[in-house]
């Protein structure tokens, strides 16, 4: 009779290992706000990082290829009035980023390809609302333009990007400390300083249910998992860290509750929905523990530690789309010490063949959106994420359009290829192959041509405007020419009168108009 004693288990192996230092990244003014926040954030195009900045907020942005020291006067995105809490880059546009502020505001921001070269201080659109500072911005996991915003005036904002209007706001009972989107986007999770998780539906904002997630005073953390467990970290009355799964329905009821240590340190748990590996950074932390989660007991199974010997300030996580599938990476953080210094470190798993490892690499989130703004608040449709192959190694799939907010018309971030044809092309590449049809390259030609349209009315407006305000500087001009030529003429005659009648009573006047009496001999 013969048993396993081993699990059996593709990721049991995966092992964390430093980069080289001239791969990494130095000389960081990293923020020294007191917010729980990762202060990083990262996509397969750029790292962006909150930085200390006198005279309001700011972060820094840096495409991947510009690694090692960062200079002092390195240009920042520098707009807010008051230190950034919290940043975030767009699930379907890798050059836009949005970030909330101690200001009350919630700014967006387009970065172009090859970075910003001189400090940025106009965003894209500015979303204001709130009343009082603004921690945390979530964007939509499979809509366009849809942003979520909390603050600590307790109110919650539905941001549509793309015309820069508030869709919804409600309030919660007590302050917000983290939020996350399931995996569709039909609900919204919430730990609160209460104590309680909170599961919310983001487009009328009513609690569906509420729970005491852990018994402890501090911060707790809270996300959804892909097949709609929660996952939640926090602590107990006696300081003790740990980690607890549950099921919505039955949130007051965990699964499993399993206490870490005590250290007290905030714990952000940071998941993998492709591998079901949940990563658990504390701040203060020199480790970095990470765990899978299964369908059998116990459900989270602990997998290894990765040891640092400096304490980590924030943690950033590379999307699956931006990992090296030739080394069979299948994470990558980016670990903020309090010295500036930016730790890359690469998670992978060991193999011995360089091919394409299918097993480790399921299809992931591609960079498409699956429903347009209108379509998710207007027709409430829900729809799971676009998703891609990585066998081609991943990167984006989309071009990538600059955000455009208009007033009057949504915004869609990648005008230039239709959201049905592009999930189409994603899901089946035999059907990419075969090209679009004919009344799709029709209505592609439409949407160009009237855009083109609307963009030569805006400038050729916008140029009138400028002509006519000029013509009217002009005018101004001449009309003050005319005014001050009447005065001159009008001094000269009274000049002249004034010659006369000295003339006339015997009084000769020198070159300077004065009569040569008054005169001193060294003056004549």
């Amino acid at each position: 009779m013969s048993f396993r004693v081993v699990r059996q288990s593709k990721f049991r192996h995966v092992f964390g290992s430093n980069s080289k230092r001239e791969q990494c990244y130095d000389n960081i003014r990293i923020s020294k706000a007191s917010w729980d926040s990762t202060f990083c954030a990262v996509n397969p195009k750029f790292f962006a990082v909150i930085v200390e900045s006198g005279g309001g907020g700011a972060f820094l942005v840096m495409p991947h290829s510009k690694t090692g020291r960062v200079t002092p006067d390195h240009p920042l995105v520098a707009g807010h009035k008051g230190p950034v809490l919290d940043i975030a880059w767009c699930n379907h546009n890798d050059n836009v980023i949005a970030s909330a502020s101690e200001d009350c505001t919630v700014k967006v921001w387009q970065i172009p390809d090859a970075g910003i070269t001189r400090t940025m201080t106009e965003c894209v659109v500015d979303l204001v609302f709130h009343q009082r500072r603004v921690g945390i911005v979530l964007w939509h996991p499979s809509a366009q333009n849809i942003l979520l915003s909390a603050g600590s005036d307790m109110n919650v904002c539905i941001w549509n990007v793309g015309t820069g209007e508030c869709l919804l706001n409600f309030t919660l009972p007590e302050l917000v400390l983290s939020g996350c989107w399931n995996w569709d986007g039909s609900e919204v999770l919430f730990t609160c300083k209460d104590k309680k998780i909170r599961r919310v539906d983001p487009r009328d904002g009513t609690v569906e249910e509420e729970a005491v997630a852990h018994e402890g005073s501090k911060g707790a953390r809270a996300i959804y998992l892909k097949n709609g467990l929660v996952f939640t970290t926090g602590f107990t009355k006696h300081s003790e860290r740990q980690y607890s799964l549950r099921a919505p329905g039955h949130l007051d009821d965990p699964i499993v509750m399993v206490e870490l240590d005590t250290s007290n340190g905030v714990m952000f748990p940071i998941y993998d929905p492709d591998t079901n590996l949940v990563y658990l950074c504390g701040k203060g932390d020199s480790v970095i523990r990470y765990f899978e989660i299964t369908p059998e007991p116990p459900f989270v199974h602990y997998i290894n530690t990765f040891q640092t010997p400096d304490p980590q300030r924030g943690v950033g996580f590379m999307p699956k789309r931006g990992c090296d599938v030739s080394t069979c990476e299948i994470s990558r953080f980016y670990r903020l010490n309090n010295n500036g210094f930016c730790q890359v470190i690469p998670f992978k798993v060991p193999r011995k063949s360089e091919l394409f490892q299918e097993d480790l690499y399921p299809d992931t989130q591609a960079d498409i959106p699956a429903l347009t703004a209108d379509e998710w608040w207007t027709q409430k449709k829900n729809a799971d994420p676009v998703m891609m192959s990585m066998a081609d190694g991943g990167g984006s799939n989309s071009a990538q359009e600059e955000l455009v907010v208009s007033k009057a018309t949504p915004n869609i971030l990648n005008k230039a290829v239709p959201t049905g044809l592009a999930s189409a092309s994603v899901a089946s590449p035999a059907a990419a192959a075969a090209g679009p049809s004919e009344a799709d390259m029709k209505k592609l030609t439409a949407m160009v041509l009237d855009e083109c349209h609307r963009q030569i009315q805006e400038a050729t407006g916008k140029q009138q405007g400028k002509i006519d305000e000029l013509n009217a500087e002009i005018r101004k001009l001449k009309a003050m020419i005319v005014k001050h030529e009447t005065r001159i003429r009008t001094l000269e005659t009274k000049n002249k009168e004034q010659e006369k009648q000295l003339i006339s009573q015997g009084i000769h006047l020198n070159n300077n108009g004065h009569s040569g009496e008054d005169l001193d001999p060294d003056e004549v």
